[in-house]
């Protein structure tokens, strides 16, 4: 048998991916950037700005995530353990937040 008919190990295939890819994510990326960065130049305030700066963060995150890092092809199990755990974090970082405004009441009630 040739080597050029034997089978190439599992271990030893690399999967290739084209490099107009990697620039389409990478112009999105500037893209969102400067999405972030005009959420300052308009001045926005409040509510609006954290979520839009959160937002844009997250898009970005999961763009070098899915790509870069090569999640996007990988098994579902991975994608979960990658995933699910921080997006649990954000859930819990959220109640906290929704439970701080009853717990500075309590604390101005109780203890002035």
């Amino acid at each position: 048998m040739s080597a050029a008919t034997e089978a190439v190990p599992a271990a030893d295939a690399h999967q290739q991916h084209p490099l107009g890819l990697y620039f389409k994510i990478w112009g999105l990326l500037f893209l969102l950037s400067a999405l972030s960065y005009m959420v300052d130049v308009f001045q926005l305030q409040g509510a609006l700005r954290w979520t839009l700066i959160v937002a844009l963060m997250l898009a970005k995150a999961g763009l070098i995530v899915a790509v870069f890092m090569h999640l996007r092809w990988e098994r579902l199990v991975l994608i979960c353990v990658v995933v699910i755990p921080p997006a649990a974090l954000l859930v819990l970082a959220g109640l906290m937040v929704l439970e701080s405004d009853y717990v500075l009441a309590a604390r101005m009630l109780y203890f002035r």
